[in-house]
């Protein structure tokens, strides 16, 4: 008869040999989880992008989205390890991940219909919901769900399970690196989808092996026996710091990705970059020796805060100012998730961390991308999140009340009365010309710079530059904004009270003349001015096209301020195609602009994406097309595709002229237009002005070009008056289902 020991001995061989393949099994199904988890988010937020004409915002809105569901799966993964005996727990994911598969392969719901005017955060939300809710919540809560199982194999790791946070990051990096440089450009969207379906199939297997090999190293034991000792969860205090150190980035985030992508472009390429670093910060403070010097980041944080009050101020290369503002971020982050690790709890509440700090996460996200667009009328959100950083600073947060007192608070003190002072005297010469703010800023910011070994007054500083910029440099231009989800329009009064002028970001959208020289009302003739001057190139394409005696239907997609329609001829009908509410509203109201009340009355507003209502159109309808939809300096990339070509082309008439501005400060497009013309084998000409003036009295230089389906069409476009035919330079045609922004970046500032 045997022994019990002799019983036991080829069990405990067989847990042995389990536990020795744990952590390479459970390291594969941690990255494999992050990196789908990482994938299926750019390529979601590109399917959905065109729904609402590529404004930065959608993907504001995703990254709120993404990050609230994984708040729910962190939820799950702390409630399935917490009440649920092992063995149930398995059973349970594994049900959930083969029900997830009867929603792949991912794609966009069709029943809540097309976007609405309004509301477009809440339609949005719905569609991720429907769409892509179920598979990312599948994978969304296995990074801690896998790390407390593992924390249970007997594995000689199990005590210290954080090493599998590391895999999750590297799979999340690894997927964000990959996606714009190898998924992006080489595999269509539905291709992508199909491939991550694939992932799925895989990571399925991997979390069934995972659970095999945690009952394995459990089997015969009580499950209370199982679990490691529980101590002292975190109390109140630190629980509010997990929130307060995971807001601050997430919001940053968030921040930062929507001032980027404005100006440049909302393309994945761009979201990436923000979020890869997020993800890389934990990657590198996440250990127990960190991979950078924290002192170095510390002085490092306020540095890159005064470079950004510069860049405010001064019209820096674009590449400068990404560096600038994503080294604050990435900085800033570092310092938030450091001061994590150093406070998280012992393993058993590994879960409960991850929860928290989730919900700080969401928290900042929503603050960033759904409450501050509604409750501040410009961007005022990141210069709040940018001061706030210094709350976490490790020599504020050490500081005694003793040196508050004696450093930080005379400053706050001094500056608060120094801008009252200025603010007071606005209508100042020296105050109305910069000569007072601008070297106020300047030194201010240098200060913020140099004053290493003054920490609390660096501090104090970071908050009256914010508030100084945004108080007194909006007074001093008579600057109103108003905002909406696609972003926000300022309304100045330029050049000594002159000119009215409408901006979105760094571009001028329209500009009207209100007084003279010497400060009288103006009452001469309405004219378009900036991009729209009568004698600059887009007028140009307009007096070039025929007059007919029954008028010329005339289309425009992008109202701005309305000023093209002042270069119209008697009797032309127009249409716009607008997609922001907020836009038609300042350009139909005649106390701000009145080119549309003067030049055409009865103009035809249509709200919604320009690729979706104009498709609603009759086919052959309009005599010339203007597309002209660019918010500040970035591109809705799927207004410059082969179908969109296709689209505008089909709603022209047999000799009608489709012209598209092309002006961009950090990308090469003619490129891009000249490969649709060649795709679509249909003619095509560019004309590529140089700078003229920066007066208002000019004309603004712009690009464009112009596309006709006969060559005759274009015979008026001459050489002598600056068209030209375009080549392609071996560019591909952009779809919709590819794109390549990086190498219009790169064709910019090369050629």
């Amino acid at each position: 008869m045997q022994s019990a020991t002799e019983i036991k001995q080829p069990l405990l061989e067989s847990r042995s040999q389990t536990t020795r393949a744990a952590r390479t099994v459970f390291t594969m199904a941690v990255f494999t989880s992050a990196f789908l988890l990482f994938a299926i988010q750019p390529m979601f937020t590109k399917m959905v992008l065109p729904q609402l004409g590529g404004s930065p915002g959608v993907w504001s809105v995703a990254m709120v989205f993404f990050q609230a569901l994984l708040l729910f799966g962190y939820l799950y993964a702390h409630v399935s390890t917490r009440y649920l005996s092992t063995r149930v727990a398995i059973i349970v994911h594994v049900c959930l991940l083969l029900v997830t598969f009867a929603a792949l392969p991912i794609a966009i719901t069709t029943g809540l219909g097309k976007p609405p005017v309004e509301g477009q955060i809440f339609w949005l939300i719905g569609v991720f919901t429907f769409s892509v809710g179920l598979p990312f919540f599948a994978v969304a809560g296995n990074g801690p769900l896998l790390q407390a199982w593992f924390a249970r194999t007997r594995h000689r790791n199990a005590n210290d399970p954080y090493f599998l946070y590391a895999a999750s990051n590297l799979g999340s990096f690894s997927a964000l690196l990959l996606y714009p440089l190898l998924f992006e450009p080489g595999l269509r969207l539905s291709q992508q989808s199909t491939s991550w379906s694939i992932g799925f199939a895989l990571l399925a297997l991997l979390i069934g092996a995972s659970g095999f090999i945690v009952q394995r190293a459990t089997a015969g034991e009580v499950e209370e026996t199982v679990r490691i000792k529980v101590t002292q969860g975190p109390n109140a205090r630190l629980i509010g710091q997990y929130i307060w150190l995971s807001f601050i980035p997430s919001a940053l985030l968030v921040a930062v990705t929507a001032h980027i992508s404005t100006d440049v472009a909302a393309t994945p390429f761009l979201w990436i970059i923000p979020l890869a670093l997020f993800l890389l910060t934990f990657v590198l403070i996440f250990r127990d020796r960190p991979l950078v010097p924290m002192a170095a980041v510390a002085q490092l944080v306020p540095v890159m805060a005064g470079l950004i009050f510069i860049a405010t101020i001064m019209d820096f290369n674009i590449l400068v100012t990404c560096v600038i503002h994503l080294g604050f971020f990435m900085s800033a982050a570092l310092m938030c998730h450091k001061r994590l690790y150093d406070l998280r709890p012992n393993p058993e509440h590994l879960t409960q961390f991850y929860l928290w700090m989730s919900f700080g996460g969401v928290l900042g996200g929503i603050f960033s991308g759904l409450l501050a667009p509604y409750i501040f009328n410009r961007i005022l959100e990141y210069p709040i999140i940018v001061s706030l950083v210094m709350l976490v600073h490790p020599a504020v947060r050490q500081a005694t009340r003793s040196d508050m007192l004696r450093q930080a608070v005379p400053v706050l003190g001094v500056g608060l009365a120094a801008i009252a002072g200025i603010y007071f005297f606005r209508d100042q010469e020296m105050v109305k010309n910069g000569l007072i703010p601008f070297p106020l800023v300047v030194l201010s910011s240098l200060a913020i710079i140099g004053f290493y070994k003054l920490p609390l007054i660096r501090a104090a500083l970071i908050p009256l530059v914010f508030i100084f910029l945004e108080l007194v440099y909006a007074s001093i231009f008579n600057t109103t904004s108003e905002r909406s989800f696609f972003g926000v329009h300022q309304i100045s009064i330029r050049e000594n009270g002159q000119y009215r002028v409408l901006t979105h970001g760094t571009t001028i959208h329209g500009a009207i003349q209100i007084k003279n020289a010497d400060g009288t009302p103006y009452t001469g003739p309405i004219e378009p001015l900036t991009y729209y001057h009568p004698k600059g190139v887009l007028a140009q394409t307009l007096h070039l096209l025929p007059a007919q005696a029954a008028g010329r239907d005339i289309a425009v997609v992008g109202l701005g301020s309305g000023a093209q329609a002042c270069n119209g001829a008697t009797g032309d009908r127009w249409t716009y195609f607008e997609i922001d509410a907020l836009v038609a509203k300042i350009a139909t109201n005649p106390k701000l602009f009145s080119f549309l009340s003067t030049c055409a009355p009865n103009a035809k507003i249509i709200l919604g994406d320009a690729r979706l209502t104009l498709a609603e159109q009759p086919p052959a309808v309009f005599d010339y097309l203007l597309v002209d939809a660019f918010s500040s300096d970035s591109i809705p990339v799927h207004l410059l595709t082969r179908e969109a070509l296709a689209l505008y082309m089909s709603r022209l008439k047999e000799n009608g002229l489709l012209v598209i501005h092309i002006s961009n400060r950090h990308m090469e497009l003619q490129s891009v237009a000249a490969a649709l013309a060649r795709d679509a084998n249909i003619s095509m000409k560019a004309r590529m002005t140089p700078f003229i003036s920066n007066s208002f009295v000019d004309p603004t230089p712009a690009s464009a070009v112009i596309f006709a389906q006969k060559p005759e069409t274009l015979a008026a476009f001459t050489k002598e008056l600056g068209w030209n035919e375009a080549d392609s330079h071996g560019v591909a045609a952009w779809t919709d289902d590819y794109s390549n922004v990086p190498g219009a970046i790169w064709r910019k500032y090369t050629n």
